[in-house]
């Protein structure tokens, strides 16, 4: 029978009815971008009272996820709108879903004049369905409309996650749950939660508690469980990962016997990777296993269970008389008879502990290391190291999920993340290996992420990925993409992430109680961005756990978005030119262009005078004071050279060789840090 909510609950009402802008993008705000979008001439009238209909077994997690997506809509309406009638907003659905049973999230979504039907198999097509919905509203004077459409919609890829590390840096619970927040609103699936590795073990351990003791800051079981409902009421499962036998010393600080060697072992303070690992010949490490597992299989509903694997270099196993005495016994030799065939002992290692997780009728997943001859088929992959592993892991007969490419913590663009599909029209695999790469999974490593302003090195980036997963191959119009990804990351802000407001809180607090200090710091954080990849290690700067990330690498961008728009203006700017030597159109779009770009390099001439009052008297922002006067020099070149395009006038071999010898020292980093808008200079400066 259906039911409906007390219509006082749900005051919504909608503005005037109106018809959508016919010239609009296709894809509106939506993200990721729909199976199939038909946009009808109409829109819904916020003047009507939209009231909610559930057909379907009663669920209070869907019940409670339709009320919040109510009120968000309310509260994104507008003001002033007083209710003049109802309309139902229908909700049909078959079964109550779940995410650990990889249960349907296909739904339809239409919106009339009259009301809003959504029809899903089960309650988790429903929550995908009023993800969307709350991106539908389009603005109409000074309130909002839900434009008429009709959107047939379903994943391309089952597993679609996000890894956030919480060992490295401890994240609490309140953080962990806004980001599931936000992986809902872009319909990620999977929360991979990485709770150990060599800085802490961070889940209660009743059986083993010398595990969480000696770690210090960690979850409590009862907070665990608030964690899992919370996902599991957004439709996400939770993939807990205990890493081993790499990434253990925290473990080896608790319980000695564990150790390779004899050594006494406090949690790690380094970020450098160590070689210490889990002795793999003792059959109590495999008794405390099986204890540890028996637990955390119990604690976790998720019918997988990862078990990390990386990393482990065969080092300190080399080194113990023990564990080569063991491998000689066993044959895990190399064909000289004397060298340690590393990755024969860790298969040994793996089939055993696959067999404890099997026990506890856990599926295992792990990192790209453990494949290799010996492993069986139900043991899952993630590739971590390139599409290699993808692949082969495929070709073994394993699943296998991708995360090369999606390493947020490297602060790769979001357009390089949205051009690694996991299986593009080349991938060479045979159509059923295909059916077994399952999706893939962004990650955020924590060395540089503190719970303060993790968000920002996470979102909106990854909601790039988030699309890559869901939507169609075909789907790749970068540009589009950023669009949108503005849209969302306004929204996500809605939500209570904090990646805008927490970078702008550091630079308050940099820029210290002079008012005129805070606008040319911000010019310039804007157009920063920490180096890529790994370099952030090894640039001059010792890091810790204790280190606190609150220099101005830590307030910059993962993504500038004002160098990469710099950059697309720059690209429009030169395309107005019928040849590479004429002068610009004498047009007003041309002319419109030219005041914007140089009104910014103005800004970019002008600042460096303005910021040097700040650095030259705090110290933490010495070190970026290259950066400014980079940038100075730069847009100098920049102003130059569009007066030069205005009027078709080619530079000198002599300015085009003093602005590559200014390009090429505006490539140095600072701070960590480095130029974003180089690129974009590079261009304009020809």
């Amino acid at each position: 029978m259906p039911f409906r909510f007390p219509a006082a609950l749900f005051l919504l009402w909608l503005c005037a009815v109106s018809a959508v802008a016919q010239s609009a993008p296709s894809t509106r705000n939506l993200m990721p971008v729909p199976t199939s979008v038909r946009w009808g001439s109409g829109s819904l009238s916020w003047k009507l009272l939209l009231k909610p209909e559930l057909q379907g077994p009663l669920d209070a997690d869907l019940t409670a996820a339709v009320l919040r997506t109510l009120v968000r809509l309310h509260r994104n309406a507008g003001s002033g709108i007083a209710p003049a009638g109802a309309v139902p907003l229908q909700i049909r659905y078959g079964s109550i879903g779940k995410p650990e049973n990889n249960d349907e999230e296909r739904y339809s979504l239409r919106v009339t004049p009259t009301g809003v039907l959504i029809d899903a198999p089960t309650s988790l097509g429903v929550l995908r369905a009023l993800a969307t919905l709350e991106q539908l509203p389009q603005p109409e004077g000074r309130h909002s409309v839900l434009p008429e459409v009709d959107i047939q919609d379903q994943p391309r890829f089952a597993w679609r996650g996000l890894l956030i590390d919480a060992s490295r840096h401890f994240m609490p619970v309140s953080v962990i749950k806004r980001n599931l927040d936000a992986m809902a609103a872009v319909k990620l699936n999977v929360f991979h939660w990485h709770l150990s590795d060599d800085q802490g073990f961070r889940v209660e351990s009743k059986a083993l508690p010398r595990l969480h003791e000696v770690s210090g800051q960690h979850y409590t079981q009862q907070q665990v469980r608030d964690v899992l409902r919370y996902a599991a009421a957004r439709g996400i499962r939770v993939l807990p990962e205990f890493d081993v036998p790499s990434h253990t010393i925290a473990w080896m600080a608790a319980y000695p016997q564990l150790a390779s060697n004899d050594s006494i072992y406090g949690v790690y303070q380094s970020w450098r990777t160590s070689n210490m690992a889990i002795d793999p010949t003792k059959e109590s490490t495999y008794e405390l296993l099986d204890t540890l597992f028996a637990e955390m299989t119990a604690l976790f509903p998720d019918p997988y269970f990862h078990i990390g694997g990386d990393e482990n270099d065969g080092r300190q196993w080399r080194k113990s008389p023990r564990i080569m005495q063991f491998a000689r016994e066993k044959g895990y030799l190399k064909a000289d008879g004397k060298t340690l065939d590393k990755h024969a002992l860790q298969t040994y290692f793996n089939r055993r502990v696959l067999t404890i997780v099997t026990k506890y009728n856990k599926k295992m997943v792990g990192w790209d290391e453990i494949l290799g001859p010996g492993l069986p088929q139900n043991a899952v992959i993630q590739s971590w190291r390139g599409k290699k592993g993808l692949y082969d892991a495929a070709k073994a007969g394993n699943p296998a999920i991708l995360s090369s490419g999606y390493y947020l913590d490297l602060y790769l663009t979001a357009a390089s993340s949205y051009a690694t599909d996991p299986l593009p029209a080349d991938a060479p695999l045979t159509p059923e290996q295909q059916k077994l790469i399952l999706g893939g999974e962004a990650t955020m490593w924590a060395e540089f992420a503190d719970s303060v302003i993790i968000d920002s090195r996470i979102w909106p980036r990854a909601a790039a990925v988030a699309e890559r997963l869901w939507s169609a191959r075909t789907v790749t119009d970068v540009p589009d993409m950023y669009r949108r990804l503005a849209a969302v990351s306004g929204q996500l802000e809605g939500l209570g992430m904090q990646h805008r407001k927490a970078p702008a809180k550091l630079l308050q607090q940099m820029a210290g109680p002079d008012p005129a200090a805070l606008a040319p710091l911000r010019t310039l954080a804007d157009v920063l961005e920490p180096v890529k990849e790994y370099k952030r290690h090894f640039q001059g700067f010792t890091y810790t756990p204790q280190t606190p990330l609150t220099r101005l690498v830590d307030a910059a961008p993962a993504e500038s978005d004002g160098a990469r728009q710099f950059g697309w203006h720059v690209d429009s700017l030169l395309a107005a030119r019928p040849t590479k030597t004429a002068a610009l159109p004498r047009t007003a779009a041309t002319r419109a262009r030219l005041k914007d770009l140089r009104e910014q390099l103005t800004l970019w001439q002008t600042n460096d005078t303005r910021l040097q009052p700040l650095l030259t008297t705090s110290a933490p922002l010495t070190e970026y004071a290259p950066l400014s006067t980079q940038l100075r020099l730069l847009a100098t070149l920049g102003l130059e050279r569009l007066t030069q395009l205005e009027r078709g006038t080619a530079p000198s071999a002599a300015w085009l060789a003093a602005a590559k010898k200014q390009l090429e020292a505006a490539k140095a980093p600072a701070g960590q840090t480095e130029l974003a808008v180089v690129a974009g200079f590079g261009k304009l400066l020809q």
